[in-house]
């Protein structure tokens, strides 16, 4: 009896302890809930605040860019198929550039805008950024070297399609191929060759293009006669044949200024080489060279 005692009086200190720790603690925790809850509130209204912000704007530009860019495309659909649209670029051509500038716009604003908000967001919970920015800028670069030809054909061909170095339709030579131009895209650009092969050329590897479909171009027309033809009369019949193509459609638009007897190009013994020149529509040289003979040799 008396051991039950002694054991009973031994253990009740460590009990009234034990609850006096625990009550202890369980005030410290409610009081420092207290004392930050209001901070916790207003962080999270903070961080909900930014994160709206950030969706709405990025939804708003998004929209905006791409409203800008269907107003673009049916701009150019208006004028396709009409001699303004020949002067300018087809709609094709034209819808293809503003979706590819499109697509870029949206993604860097998307970029900058969440960018933004995720620092702004880190900032608020009282993150340390100097670290994350540094770790984020080595991996940028080993990422750059890693995939530096991907990063060159992309900027290369962002830099092609705003400054519109050729476009869907133009007869263009990239040095590596030689073709007609049926895709430009941001890092690939296709085209069609001469037989029939579809090229597939990196906007990288692109180091120079010359493009035969821009602004104007010329068509030339060598005329051979016999050594004792009459050169005036020759003249003469060459030019009217030049006239008369130039008041037929569709030749009267695909022909910017009349049919020009240049000279003789070369003489020989036995015959002379009259070179035949004129300015037209870019792309439309061969078409007008084709029709210019066959008008030359009927007169």
């Amino acid at each position: 009896m008396s051991w039950s005692a002694a054991l009973a009086a031994d253990t009740t200190p460590h009990r009234v302890t034990s609850l006096d720790e625990a009550t202890q603690t369980a005030n410290n925790a409610a009081g420092w809930v207290e004392e930050n809850w209001s901070t916790w509130l207003g962080n999270g209204l903070r961080i909900i605040l930014i994160i709206v912000i950030a969706v709405v704007l990025r939804s708003l530009i998004r929209r905006g860019i791409t409203k800008l860019i269907a107003r673009m495309n049916r701009t150019a659909q208006a004028v396709d198929g009409t001699a303004l649209g020949g002067l300018l670029v087809n709609a094709e051509r034209r819808r293809q550039r503003s979706e590819a500038i499109g697509s870029v716009l949206r993604s860097v604003a998307s970029f900058v805008i969440m960018g933004t908000a995720a620092l702004t967001v880190l900032s608020v919970l009282q993150i340390n950024l100097a670290p994350l920015l540094a770790s984020a800028g080595v991996a940028g670069v080993a990422i750059g070297f890693g995939a530096r030809n991907l990063v060159t054909d992309f900027l290369s061909g962002v830099f092609m399609i705003l400054e519109d170095q050729y476009g869907v339709g133009d007869e263009i030579d990239a040095g590596v191929a030689t073709g007609t131009v049926i895709e430009v895209g941001l890092r690939v650009t296709k085209l069609r060759g001469p037989n029939g092969a579809i090229w597939y050329v990196r906007n990288g590897e692109v180091k120079r293009i010359g493009n035969l479909s821009q602004g104007w171009s010329t068509a030339e027309v060598d005329v051979t006669l016999r050594y004792d033809e009459d050169l005036d009369r020759a003249r003469t019949v060459i030019a009217a044949a030049g006239e008369d193509m130039a008041k037929d459609a569709p030749w009267d638009e695909s022909l910017w200024e009349p049919v020009e007897v240049m000279g003789l190009d070369s003489v020989t013994l036995d015959s002379v080489v009259v070179r035949v020149q004129a300015k037209t529509m870019p792309g439309k040289a061969p078409a007008v060279e084709r029709e210019l003979r066959w008008r030359i040799k009927q007169a």
